[in-house]
């Protein structure tokens, strides 16, 4: 049976390790030993599937800025602390013996990340036959250009990586839109189409979230404005008498869950975010969300109507590129993150329910299917 290590950082929120965790479960479902490296701080109830979890010395961003990261016990990383990871992550790398690595974000991102993954690129490169060695990275990156860093940038994607998997539809954004260095490894770049595990029916059972306004924040790091402005703005809506749902994320304030609770009114349910998501997103009346990649995606996927809020604090653009092309489309309505007010969320809300459902095959959502097959044809 081939092998398949994957390593996945996670640093604010839970994004690229759900991500990695559904391309875990795929490539196990068709028959694939996999190992997923995580980085980031322990998840509960985190599905793999038949894969199996192995934790490194886990690292958080202190804050939206990604400038310093913070240990188990939220003190800086430092030398000592990464000698004791880089050596744990090629311990790993060793036992395994791994068909192929697949690294989430990194060249792309992930720089701080350099003093374990090049000894480990470096490790692959000296053996003969080495593992294939995949890049998996979603459709927009944020890439800040530095002259001195292109050179180095462009010769570890030639030197280290067989392909790099690109999540996305290029119909709907291609990677140079916002990368203009790929076109100098075009060679390299395979589109998937978004990953996202697409349901077998798209809702419309009964159950938990039927008819119901969804609002969700994914892990939570940065959701609590949503949140609260959202349990503010559901009097002044057109579904002011639906009943509502508010999903908190793991890395919310553990007061948030009481305080929320006391102040919600009849029809209104608070609680802990939940493994049925998806069904929940097919069920409902309207979501309202952040707009990360894998919700965004889910949402497509089942086909509800949704209002998103871009995360577009410090120098993020991606979430805001992303729900533009989506609202462009008549796929998704907007409301700003700044300045975002119970007003104009409610406006954004009835815009949102007065359209229709989602139309399936607006974008391609295979990226699942398409990445396994990719990965497994080049190991099997």
């Amino acid at each position: 049976m081939s092998r398949v290590l994957i390593h996945v950082q996670h640093l604010l929120g839970i994004g690229h390790l759900r991500r990695a965790a559904a391309l875990a479960r795929g490539l196990s479902a068709a028959g694939t030993e996999v190992v997923v490296a995580s980085g980031g701080m322990p998840v509960a109830r985190l599905d793999l599937g038949g894969a199996q979890l192995r934790q490194l010395p886990p690292a958080r961003s202190a804050d939206e800025t990604f400038k310093i990261l913070l240990d188990e016990h939220d003190r800086p990383i430092d030398d000592a602390w990464r000698a004791r990871r880089r050596a744990a992550l090629l311990a790993l790398f060793e036992e395994v013996h791994p068909d192929a690595l697949i690294v989430e974000m990194f060249p792309f991102g992930r720089r701080a990340l350099r003093f374990e993954l090049v000894p480990l690129l470096e490790r692959i490169r000296a053996m003969n036959p080495k593992p294939e060695v995949f890049c998996s990275v979603r459709d927009i990156l944020i890439h800040r250009p530095r002259p001195d860093r292109e050179a180095e940038f462009l010769d570890t994607v030639r030197r280290h990586f067989d392909r790099i998997l690109v999540h996305g539809d290029p119909r709907l954004m291609r990677l140079e839109e916002s990368f203009p260095l790929a076109a100098a490894i075009a060679d390299k770049l395979a589109y998937t189409g978004y990953l996202v595990e697409v349901p077998a029916t798209r809702g419309g059972d009964d159950g938990p979230g039927k008819d119901e306004v969804i609002v969700s924040v994914g892990g939570g790091a940065v959701g609590e404005e949503l949140l609260r402005t959202a349990l503010a703005a559901r009097p002044l809506t057109v579904l002011k008498d639906a009943p509502w749902r508010l999903l908190l994320g793991a890395n919310l304030p553990p007061t948030l869950m009481d305080e929320l609770k006391a102040a919600a009114p009849a029809g209104v349910v608070v609680e802990s975010s939940r493994p049925d998501f998806v069904a929940l997103l097919g069920r409902c009346r309207l979501s309202i969300s952040q707009a990360g990649y894998n919700t965004l995606m889910e949402l497509m996927a089942v086909g509800s109507r949704g209002v998103v809020v871009p995360f577009a604090r410090g120098a993020e653009t991606e979430q805001t590129q992303r729900a533009e092309l989506l609202a462009a489309r008549g796929l998704v309505d907007i409301a700003a993150e700044a300045g975002l007010t119970p007003e104009r969320l409610a406006d954004a809300v009835n815009r949102a329910a007065a359209r229709p459902k989602i139309v399936p095959g607006a974008i391609d959502l295979d990226g699942l299917k398409t990445s396994v097959s990719m990965i497994r044809s080049t190991i099997d």
